[in-house]
């Protein structure tokens, strides 16, 4: 039984993003043997129920099913899954976890219950909130989870006192970090990045993959209209938070297909992309950013690649002066270590345990 929960949770954590939507895998068996699967692959699409049931045809009636988290039985973006298993004539499902979900909690269940159906909840419980947490995550604070990358010397400089910035980190970091780009609805940076180093902000790998959100804080709006991000914009969105009523410049952004949105505050602006379906969200920031969202303590996850060299001097990524107790400071408790290439990437998240049970 055990197994048929893994292979749900394995085929739950193929999707790459969903939105704010969490990622759930699904396994319906039948006569000791698989007979149908799925995972939900991206938001507004068909939920892993509905892939597994539709696999499984005929074979769904009288089967067991194996799902992550608790089958929804509200009407969103697609039907209730609850209802789809009752119709298909499933005699027991096994649910991993309960959907802390207020439009869910336990509804799910006891709609399944009511229709005879035999349900069993907690079978690797823990292995299936691993998968989503960010989805979690933003459950709680109802914003997107914030992941902040960094790429730094081995003493924490994203730059020579000269200004030279190039290529912090090798070949296989930066490739390394399209990668993670491509787990994300979007990406976040300011306007003095843009200005300095003209990014994309795309993913460029050898394979095909959603472009994420592109989105620059930028008040005054100073960012070049010949930017990539500005010349591409009608190819891959482009988001500008602003707080400019100059309509000149306005008209010019949206004339090249770029959006813009008032910008109030930085939880504002979390809160509003939010809103527009963003549940991950990378920032790709400079010193002065980077700062604002640590201060504000709104990183879930800090990705930080470090490169062998040292570099000395003051160009340090994280430019605050903590004045209080240091446990009133924010901690991150490392996830992984790994070499990439001539370099170090460390995964660490905000207030979760490590294996050790340390905080």
């Amino acid at each position: 039984m055990k197994q048929y929960m893994q292979h749900a949770i394995q085929l739950a954590g193929f999707a790459s993003s969903t939105g704010v939507n969490p990622h759930v895998g699904a396994v319906v068996v039948k006569d000791g043997r698989i007979v149908g699967f799925g995972a939900h692959l991206k938001a507004g699409e068909p939920h892993a129920e509905v892939h597994a049931i539709r696999m499984a045809g005929a074979a769904a009636y009288g089967s067991t099913v194996y799902v992550t988290l608790e089958p929804c039985s509200h009407h969103g973006k697609t039907p209730p899954c609850a209802d789809l298993l009752i119709e298909s004539g499933v005699r027991r499902v096994v649910i991993a976890m309960e959907d802390p979900n207020p439009l869910v909690a336990g509804r799910g269940i006891k709609r399944l219950k009511a229709a005879g159906i035999d349900v069993e909840v907690g079978l690797l419980a823990e292995e299936a909130r691993a998968l989503n947490p960010a989805f979690l995550r933003s459950l709680e604070t109802k914003r997107p989870y914030v992941v902040l990358k960094t790429a730094t010397s081995l003493d924490g400089k994203v730059a020579l006192d000269s200004g030279d910035s190039k290529w912090v980190t090798g070949t296989e970091a930066r490739r390394d970090v399209h990668e993670l780009r491509a787990t994300v609805d979007a990406i976040l940076t300011g306007v003095g990045t843009v200005i300095a180093d003209n990014p994309a902000l795309t993913v460029r790998l050898d394979r095909e993959t959603t472009q994420p959100l592109r989105i620059v804080l930028d008040r005054d709006l100073r960012t070049p209209l010949s930017s990539q991000l500005v010349r591409t914009a009608t190819d891959s969105p482009v988001l500008i938070y602003t707080t400019s009523d100059d309509q000149v410049k306005r008209d010019a952004f949206i004339e090249r297909g770029v959006e813009l949105a008032d910008y109030t505050t930085l939880d504002g602006v979390l809160k509003d992309v939010y809103g527009r379906g963003v549940g991950r969200i990378l920032i790709e920031a400079g010193p002065t950013l980077v700062t604002s969202f640590l201060d504000g303590r709104f990183v879930d996850e800090w990705v930080m690649y470090q490169s062998p060299r040292v570099f000395g001097g003051s160009g340090g990524v994280y430019r605050s002066s903590q004045t209080g107790l240091l446990d009133a400071i924010d901690a991150f408790t490392v996830q992984t270590v790994e070499t990439v290439g001539a370099d170090v990437k460390l995964v660490m998240r905000k207030g979760e345990t490590d294996v050790h049970g340390n905080r």
